[in-house]
């Protein structure tokens, strides 16, 4: 499996839960089998790169039948880690980290946030989803002891850096950064931005873009209509 994913591209590595999604989708409305065409009309992709996509995860399927639905998705859940849940550190209690931790469907994508961090005194000792607010100081001790290697960064840009140093110093070896700053981390640790501001960034320029496109076309259009006045 390590050998597997050092192979796919991160694409491809992309793709997948998407893929998971559809095919949960399937088999709900009681389809046992799918095939790479299927898949790729969903989301309109070239067969043949489904096709390498799922290859990745080690099933084959089969001539003029496709994949058996349920053993499809047995193979993509294990191939990303989501069969075994994997125990995280969330770092920020502010509205972002309680939006995070309320996330029910985490623990099906293979992530359990098991204790929340914050370094404000207002915060520390409450409760947000069932779980108390512990000193960001503790972090460290408790990652080791715990054993625990994910952690999940949900704090301003300013303070992003030192908590990933905290996440380091306890063991944390993947990050899952919500912050927008960049993390400087020893080479051995796995960093994914998720870069909110980033993708609201892509979605208003397209969103821009689409009423000028409009626009010219309206003007377009009405140069084209009006006649000589009589």
């Amino acid at each position: 499996m390590e050998d597997e994913l050092r192979v796919i591209s991160e694409a491809s590595l992309r793709r997948l839960p998407r893929y998971l999604h559809f095919l949960k989708q399937l088999a709900g409305q009681g389809q046992t089998a799918v095939s790479c065409p299927q898949i790729a009309r969903e989301f309109k992709l070239d067969p043949t790169q489904i096709r390498k996509d799922l290859a990745a995860t080690g099933i084959a399927g089969r001539a003029k039948v496709g994949y058996d639905t349920a053993e499809l998705i047995d193979a993509v859940e294990e191939f990303l880690g989501w069969k075994n849940v994997n125990d995280a550190f969330l770092a920020g209690a502010g509205s972002l980290g309680s939006a995070l931790l309320g996330y029910a469907h985490f623990q099906d994508q293979g992530l359990n946030i098991v204790a929340v961090f914050d370094n404000d005194p207002d915060k520390i000792g409450r409760e947000i989803h069932g779980r108390e607010i512990l000193p960001l100081e503790k972090l460290p001790e408790l990652a080791q002891r715990m054993n625990v290697h994910i952690g999940v960064i949900a704090v301003p840009a300013s303070a992003a850096q030192d908590v990933a140093t905290l996440m380091v110093l306890g063991g944390v070896v993947a990050v899952w950064n919500f912050a927008p700053a960049p993390l400087d981390v020893p080479e051995n640790v796995i960093v994914e931005n998720a870069q909110l501001s980033t993708s609201l960034g892509v979605l208003t320029s397209k969103l821009k873009r689409a009423f000028q496109w409009s626009r010219r076309l309206g003007t377009s259009s009405h140069a084209h209509s009006d006649g000589p006045q009589i």
